[in-house]
């Protein structure tokens, strides 16, 4: 049941934030005093997710779990899940942007929910890369962390180039149009 759930999590990942969108957009309160903390936060957010898909490519938009080659360079020499940090880091600049009677509640909310979702994921994607990379992965788990970037990057044999911007931004338009979305749909449930 477990291994299900978490399959569920991962391939339906792109969708389970929905609920947790609306809940922030019929809460909403925008604050023009934190306003600005929340953009800064979620450009911090995107930055790190835009890099990460720069050197991972469109593999990360997949509903299979698994990979075709061991990413380790780039912002995963530093955090083994950076799209995922940069996706709670742009989730909290989007509370911040919307504003809250009570934003540390949204916040934790927010948090929680996507600390329960990428538990989740993150185990059953570590068990596949183990299956699939072995002792590479194990190194490479051992020596950089899950989520808390370490400050100097990991060395490792990894030369891969990146994606070009173009290419990269055409594999994270849909999240930059998600974003987009969201923040019209403050604006419009606040101001209009």
């Amino acid at each position: 049941m477990l291994n299900n759930l978490r399959q569920a999590f991962f391939k339906y990942r792109s969708y389970t934030p929905i609920p947790l969108a609306v809940g922030i957009l019929v809460y909403s309160k925008p604050d023009f005093s934190i306003m600005w903390i929340g953009f800064l936060v979620l450009l911090f957010g995107e930055f790190i997710r835009f890099s990460s898909v720069r050197y991972a490519g469109g593999a990360t938009r997949t509903t299979k779990v698994g990979a075709p080659s061991l990413c380790t360079t780039g912002p995963y020499a530093h955090v083994r899940n950076p799209l995922y940090v940069g996706n709670m880091l742009m989730y909290t600049g989007i509370v911040f942007i919307a504003g809250s009677q009570n934003i540390w509640t949204m916040l934790g909310f927010t948090w929680a929910f996507f600390i329960l979702q990428y538990s989740l994921i993150v185990s059953l994607e570590e068990e596949t890369l183990e299956g699939l990379f072995g002792v590479d992965y194990l190194t490479y788990r051992q020596n950089v962390p899950s989520l808390i970037p370490r400050l100097r990057r990991w060395e490792n044999t990894d030369t891969r180039t990146p994606l070009s911007f173009y290419k990269t931004l055409k594999t994270e338009k849909r999240t930059l149009q998600n974003v987009l979305l969201i923040l019209i749909l403050i604006f419009l449930r606040n101001y209009i």
